[in-house]
């Protein structure tokens, strides 16, 4: 159930499996991007204000666990590094990363624009990759051929978001 577009106000049950996965309570999320195959959030968007009023650029917030773990390796592995080089070295996907970059921008400031983060959006974009976390959070939320390195990020991650391995959320 990635790919989505954001969905209406999240529920109560949402917000508290958000919390439960990110072991603190949430803050400021608009909608849940994308779902679990079980249903479960994946991914949310928070707005580009937070409630205390600082500026927050990440609008896709990957929250599922294991999917972060899974991400959380491949940056260990530094494969940010790699995903840089493709940037440098193809055209074709330096320039769909920037595009995926203006879509972000567009989704964020529909919820609100921010002086302060105008023109920056997460995980590095437009030029180069410097959070893996965020990119994949972008392409679970907008679906595949969006995001270049949140695509890539996503296929070569061990977890996938066509198999639940959620834990029961006792909410």
């Amino acid at each position: 159930m990635t790919g989505s577009s954001v969905t209406p106000t999240p529920t109560p049950a949402d917000l508290a499996i958000v919390s439960a996965q990110l072991g603190r309570p949430v803050r400021d999320v608009v909608a849940i991007a994308a779902r679990c195959v079980c249903g479960a959030p994946t991914v949310v968007s928070t707005k580009p204000r937070l409630g205390d009023g600082t500026p927050f650029p990440t609008f896709y917030y990957l929250t599922h666990p294991a999917a972060t773990a899974a991400i959380s390796e491949l940056e260990g592995d530094h494969v940010m590094n790699e995903f840089s080089q493709l940037l440098v070295d193809d055209a074709e996907i330096r320039a769909a990363y920037e595009s995926a970059h203006v879509a972000y921008l567009a989704a964020r400031d529909a919820f609100g624009v921010v002086d302060e983060i105008a023109g920056i959006s997460a995980g590095g974009m437009p030029t180069r990759v410097k959070c893996l976390h965020a990119l994949a959070g972008h392409a679970l939320a907008v679906g595949p051929g969006i995001n270049p390195i949140g695509d890539l990020a996503v296929e070569r991650a061990t977890w996938s978001p066509n198999v639940c391995v959620c834990v029961p959320y006792d909410v």
